[in-house]
Formats: C-alpha cells, sequence, structure tokens
C-alpha cells in the first residue's frame, strides 16, 4: 500500500509513476476521496470536542443541583450527528481503503521507463547455450517417452494444465527441491515450512487480495485462500509486529505448492510445465531497513543465480521496466534459463524489491536503536527456483540424441547417485 502522505502532497509524481506503468488510475478521484474522509474525521473532533465541553457543564450543574435539562437534550440531539458523522467518516474510510488496496507501488528511479516484456534490457548472461547434433525435443515428450510425466491422466483426475510426476520425474523434482533449500540455508536463509492455506488477511497483506482475486482459489466454505506462492504466508510471518534494528535482516527460505488459477492465459504456454495451475517452488524472502533495500536486492538475485550455476544451466537476467513490473514490485529482475526444446529463455525466477509497500499493508515495523517511533521494513522476495520449470530445463539442456537425460552433476546425491534417466 502506498503512503497516503505521498499521493497527498506529490500527486503529480504518482500520476507519472501511474503512467510509466500503464495504469490508467484517476488519482484525482482517489483524493478526492480522502478529502471527503478527512472533512468528516474533522467534524467529527469538533462535535465530539464540543460535546465533552456539554457534559463538563451538565456535570457542573449538577452537582450545583441546577437544571440540566436543556444542556441534556442538546447531548442527545448531538449523539444523534455524532453517529451520522461516524457513519459516514467510516464509509469514506472503507472507500478510502479500497482505492488504495489497489494502487500499485512505485517503480524506483533505477527502474527503466517502457511498455512491456519488449522493452527490458538484458543486464546480463552466463553460461553456454547448448549446441545439439540432434533436433532438441521438448520436455514434454521426453518427460512422457521416459516415462516421467503423464498429462492424459492428469487431466482425467483434475483438468487441463494439470501434470503427474511419476518415477524419475517425481524423484528428480523432489531432488531438485532438496537442492534448492539446502543451497538457500547455506547461503544464510532460515527454512520455513509454511501452510499452504491462508486467511484473506494473509492475502491481503502480501498484495494478493482484493488485486488478484480471481486467480486465487479460495475454499468456499472457509476464509482461506490457496497460496499462490510461499511469498504470502513469509510476508505474514511478522505481520503486527515491530521487530529490533539489530535483529534485521530476516532471511527466510520456503518450500511450498503453488496454486494460481492463471486467469487470462489460455492459449499461452499450454504444453509442459511452463504454466501449470499448480506447481512447486521454493522462495527467498527478505525484511531488512529500508536503506539497505536495494543492496539486498542485488544479494538476493546472486543467490537465485547461484542454484542456475551449480545445475551448470545458461540463463539471462533481464531487469523489468516500469510497464513489466509486478504490482507490488519497486525494482524487479527476472531470471530466464534458456530452453533448447523451445528454443528461447523462459522466466525461472524473479526477485523484487517491494520496499515499505507490503509492511503498510501487513503492519511491520522495526526500531531503530535510540530512535523515537518506528519504521516500516522493507520486504524482498525471489524464486530459488520454480522448480517444474527447472525441472524442464534440466530435462531439455540435458536431454541426449538417444532421447535419455542425463541428471545433473549436484542433483546425483539426492538420486541414489543416478546419472542418467533412461527408457524402461
Amino acid at each position: 500500500m502506498l503512503d497516503a502522505k505521498l499521493l497527498r502532497e506529490t500527486p503529480e509524481v504518482v500520476k507519472e509513476a501511474f503512467k510509466n506503468r500503464n495504469q490508467n488510475i484517476d488519482v484525482d478521484a482517489i483524493l478526492a476521496i480522502d478529502v471527503e474522509r478527512r472533512k468528516y474525521i474533522t467534524e467529527l473532533e469538533v462535535k465530539k470536542s464540543a460535546k465533552n465541553k456539554l457534559s463538563e457543564e451538565i456535570g457542573k450543574l449538577k452537582r450545583e443541583k441546577k437544571d440540566a435539562a436543556e444542556l441534556m437534550s442538546k447531548v442527545t440531539a448531538m449523539n444523534v450527528e455524532l453517529a451520522a458523522l461516524e457513519t459516514l467518516a467510516a464509509e469514506a474510510g472503507a472507500k478510502f481503503n479500497e482505492a488504495m488496496l489497489v494502487l500499485p507501488n512505485i517503480p524506483d528511479k533505477s527502474v527503466p521507463v517502457g511498455k512491456d516484456e519488449k522493452e527490458n534490457p538484458e543486464i546480463k548472461k552466463s553460461g553456454e547455450v547448448p549446441v545439439f547434433s540432434f533436433e532438441a525435443r521438448p520436455h514434454w515428450e521426453l518427460g512422457e517417452t521416459l516415462g516421467m510425466m503423464d498429462f492424459e491422466r492428469a487431466v482425467k483426475i483434475s483438468e487441463s494444465r494439470f501434470v503427474i510426476l511419476k518415477k524419475y520425474g517425481a524423484m528428480l523434482s523432489r531432488a531438485l527441491i532438496n537442492f534448492m533449500a539446502n543451497t538457500a540455508v547455506g547461503r544464510g536463509y532460515t527454512e520455513f515450512y509454511p501452510p499452504f492455506l491462508v486467511n484473506g488477511k494473509s492475502m491481503t497483506a502480501s498484495g494478493q487480495l482484493p488485486k488478484f482475486a480471481e486467480q486465487a482459489y479460495k475454499c468456499a466454505e472457509d476464509d482461506l485462500y490457496l497460496i499462490p506462492t510461499s511469498e504470502v504466508p513469509l510476508t505474514n510471518m511478522h505481520r503486527d509486529e515491530t521487530i529490533d534494528e539489530g535483529a534485521l535482516p530476516f532471511k527466510y527460505t520456503g518450500y511450498s505448492a503453488c496454486f494460481r488459477r492463471e486467469a487470462g492465459t489460455y492459449g499461452k504456454d499450454m504444453k509442459g510445465m511452463i504454466r501449470v495451475h499448480q506447481f512447486d517452488k521454493v522462495e527467498l524472502f527478505k525484511f531488512t531497513a529500508p536503506e539497505n533495500s536495494f543492496n539486498e536486492l542485488e544479494s538476493m538475485l546472486l543467490d537465485a543465480e547461484e542454484i542456475l550455476k551449480l545445475l551448470k544451466l545458461p540463463y539471462r537476467v533481464i531487469q523489468l521496466c516500469t510497464g513489466d513490473m509486478g504490482f507490488a514490485s519497486a525494482k524487479t529482475y527476472d531470471i530466464e534459463v534458456w530452453m533448447p526444446g523451445l528454443n528461447c529463455y523462459k522466466e525461472i525466477s524473479s526477485c523484487s524489491n517491494c520496499t515499505d509497500f507490503q509492511a503498510r499493508r501487513a503492519n511491520i515495523k522495526f526500531k531503530r536503536k535510540g530512535g523515537k517511533g518506528a519504521e516500516f521494513v522493507h520486504t524482498l522476495n525471489g524464486s530459488a527456483l520454480a522448480v517444474g520449470r527447472t525441472l524442464a530445463a534440466v530435462m531439455e539442456n540435458y536431454q541426449t540424441d538417444t532421447g535419455n537425460v542425463v541428471v545433473p552433476e549436484v542433483l546425483r546425491p539426492y538420486m541414489n547417485g543416478m546419472e542418467k534417466i533412461t527408457r524402461g
């Protein structure tokens, strides 16, 4: 959530930021709601002050055993007016809060201005794109041929855009999860295994609601949602808490299954494991002091890159422009892995600094040593990595001319020493 003060004092800056994000938002209309809300609050304060004075006079008259009926009648009338004002103030407050909850974060000054993904600058590349003496096959063909994936039965059990991993497909997926989590822990992150169901307040605090309600899976009889990423529960670990400055930064990692409707994306990446409704991910999350958050973003990016380097998968890093950034982000790097079977790069990680956007929604603050009051922390999140896409990338990059898949060396200890996945 944006600071309302920023909206009031620098509306032109906010308007320009939304314009750069390709967001058509009527800032003036929101400010008008705020003016109305504050007007009611001021009137309430004036009325309450007047009522308190009358109450004091009534008390004085009663102590002096004088008639206070006229003043008591005025107080009764004022109570009616106060109730009406409180209702109007509450309605205006709810309307303002509703408007604020759908406003995106302000891009950092270092973010390039651009309309869409075509204008995302490439920051760097790593690894050599493999050159095969045969036509590379996509992972879904390899998966079905090697008995690692079953799409047909997944559709029968669920619906389209689900997949069953079986035999060495399931084993390789589990190996990747353990490898990613162990690598994150080795780089200083504390591991969590969070709930996969969270309440509406948690979804709102992390920025999922109300903006992305149509993409969420909600339990019909409960105020519970299947998480789209473990970023959601990790964000809420310290909701409504004040942290000592000396304890920061908190570096958390968590594996979870993730669930997304992916509304509006039909016809895009329909085959394989690139865009499915259920997938696994190992998440990185940080709570930091504001002055350190952008350095921590660079560090988080390196942590995510390390997974790909250890797997020896070719990748590139791009910085998202203003028009392509996520709702809660102030600055984002995407890591894209090379997919030989698709002959293109595909996103496998996204590392973002959300500054104080989520912290305001979740009311997460920290107190500086010797300082007065408390400030909002900054939160950062990143994938290290999306497991299904990493599985697909491993299969496509490590395929052989005979249709087998070589197991990367770093994964062999997690695969009981297996060096190659073959048919049969």
